[in-house]
C-alpha cells in the first residue's frame, strides 16, 4: 500500500489544502492529512475542530480511489510518517520561498527517515498566493475569503469570531 501524509496546521482549511490533496490522490492508496497541533501558532481552531471540519470537508468528495485519514499529531513530522506507516510527505509549494524552506524541512526529513521520500507538488495557479495565515488576517480585518476558503469553513470561521 503506498501511503503517504500531508501535514500542516490547516487553520484553516483552504481551498489550496483540498487542490492539493485532491491531485495527490493518484498516486496514493491512502493519505493521511496530518493536522500538527502547535500551540504557539495561535491557532483559530483547535486540533479537534480542524480535524472536524477536514473531515466534514473531504467526506464524500472525490478521492480518485485513495482513502482519506484525517489525525493529529505532535513533533517531528517524519516520526509520524514513519509511525503511519507512510512512504512518502506530501508538501504543496506555492513560490520560491516555499521550495526554499520546504526543501531544507525535505532534507532534514531524510536525514532523520530516510525511507520516506518528500513528493512537491505546485499550487494552482488560482491558490498560489493562499496561506492560511493570510485567510485569517483578511477575514479578521472584514475581507471576503470566497473562492479561497471552503464555504462550510467561512462560516465556522466568522462563527468563531463572532463568539470572540
Amino acid at each position: 500500500m503506498r501511503r503517504a501524509i500531508f501535514p500542516g496546521s490547516f487553520d484553516p482549511l483552504t481551498n489550496g489544502h483540498l487542490d492539493i490533496i485532491q491531485r495527490s490522490s493518484p498516486i496514493f492508496d491512502e493519505i493521511v492529512i496530518a493536522v500538527l497541533n502547535n500551540p504557539e501558532k495561535h491557532p483559530m481552531f483547535s486540533v479537534e475542530e480542524r480535524c472536524s471540519i477536514i473531515r466534514d470537508t473531504i467526506n464524500g468528495g472525490p478521492s480518485n480511489g485513495c482513502k482519506f485519514i484525517v489525525d493529529s499529531f505532535s513533533g517531528l513530522t517524519a516520526d509520524f510518517a514513519k509511525q503511519k506507516g507512510a512512504i512518502a510527505i506530501i508538501r504543496g509549494i506555492r513560490a520560491v520561498g516555499d521550495y526554499e524552506y520546504e526543501l531544507r524541512m525535505a532534507m532534514m526529513n531524510r536525514r532523520l527517515q530516510p525511507e520516506i521520500e518528500t513528493v512537491f507538488l505546485t499550487a494552482a495557479e488560482e491558490y498560489s498566493f493562499v496561506s492560511s495565515s493570510l485567510m485569517k488576517q483578511v477575514i479578521e480585518l472584514g475581507g471576503r475569503v470566497d473562492g479561497l476558503v471552503p464555504d462550510a469553513v467561512i462560516a465556522k470561521m466568522r462563527e468563531k469570531l463572532a463568539a470572540k
